[in-house]
């Protein structure tokens, strides 16, 4: 789905930015452009951001314990 329209940035681009190392809203306004104009993409990039660190954190605690 596309999350920032002025850009043309879908969700899936976001995840493998994330996926390639981006761990924060900065690092993926600097790879993808996203928040740089309107700013409306905002929300779901932190939300997407958000769930992706949680689960990369969670994957460690997994193969940690």
């Amino acid at each position: 789905m596309y999350v920032c329209l002025c850009q043309g940035i879908t969700d899936r681009q976001i995840r493998q930015s994330i996926d390639e190392g981006a761990d924060t809203l900065r690092a993926l306004r600097q790879q993808l452009g996203v928040m740089s104009q309107c700013g409306k993409c905002g929300c779901m990039t932190k939300e997407l951001l958000l769930q992706a660190l949680d689960e990369r954190q969670s994957a460690t605690y997994y193969q940690v314990a």
